[in-house]
């Protein structure tokens, strides 16, 4: 019997090492269940479902919102509950994905490619839905609180828009401040005041058809034509109770 030289040895034991990283890292690909792209605005680390909590969920149920089914909406509180889940299997179905109800990488890839760096959706901002007070101050909630409504008002309004053939919306009015509010003859308990509104023009839908598939879209307000003061625009907001009144449509 021949003996291996220390020089073989060495080499076999270098291939070996080469040969046993190589398998480690195709592995570690095979399993991993964190998505490899990293976002601008919020990047997900694992994947998630009924009965999982955390940020991440609550990040989740923001861009999902929009997708809770007729005449319904989920509640944002960073808890993956049953009515979560249903939104998430609305969202994969309506955007041709695998509709388990899981997040996971594909998921999340899509919410990616659909959010700009600022977390706004890709087809609104917020200059869209501020339309009188840069600052978002002067509601009757604190800016930050006006904002995050805001944002939470797009993501809905993104679902939307979808449903209904990828068309532009085209947004009137978005948070007032009490001066701008005023001065515009609205309400003193405008939605507008909290930044949850939006109002909508007519464009490639109808006011009518806006306000109809709204109700699909977690919107508790929806104010449209045949509503004293709505003939020219539909009114939505996720108001804590629902009041729907478009008397022309429905």
């Amino acid at each position: 019997m021949s003996l291996r030289t220390p020089r073989k040895n060495a080499l076999i034991r270098a291939f070996t090492a080469l040969v046993m990283a190589a398998i480690g890292s195709v592995v570690a690909i095979l399993v991993g269940a964190s998505p490899a792209h990293a976002d601008g605005c919020y990047t997900w680390g694992r994947n998630l479902s009924s009965g999982t909590s955390g940020e991440d969920v609550r990040q989740l149920q923001i861009r999902v919102a929009g997708w809770p089914g007729y005449n319904n909406t989920i509640v944002i509180d960073g808890v993956f509950g049953a009515e979560t889940r249903d939104a998430v299997i609305r969202f994969q179905q309506a955007y041709g994905l695998g509709a388990d109800g899981i997040a996971g990488p594909q998921t999340y890839n899509k919410i990616y490619a659909l959010q700009d760096d600022d977390c706004t959706p890709i087809h609104f901002s917020y200059a869209e839905l501020n339309t009188c007070n840069s600052t978002w101050s002067g509601g009757a909630v604190s800016a930050a609180t006006a904002k995050a409504n805001a944002l939470r008002a797009m993501w809905r309004l993104e679902a939307l828009r979808h449903a209904l053939g990828d068309q532009a919306i085209r947004v009137t009015s978005g948070f007032r401040s009490v001066a701008c509010n005023n001065a515009v003859g609205g309400a003193s308990d405008s939605r507008h005041l909290y930044g949850d509104a939006a109002d909508l023009g007519s464009g490639p839908h109808s006011l009518c058809t806006l306000a109809k598939q709204a109700r699909y879209h977690g919107f508790n307000g929806i104010l449209g034509p045949g509503y004293p003061g709505h003939s020219d625009h539909t009114h939505t907001d996720f108001r804590p109770s629902k009041f729907w009144s478009a008397s022309s449509c429905f």
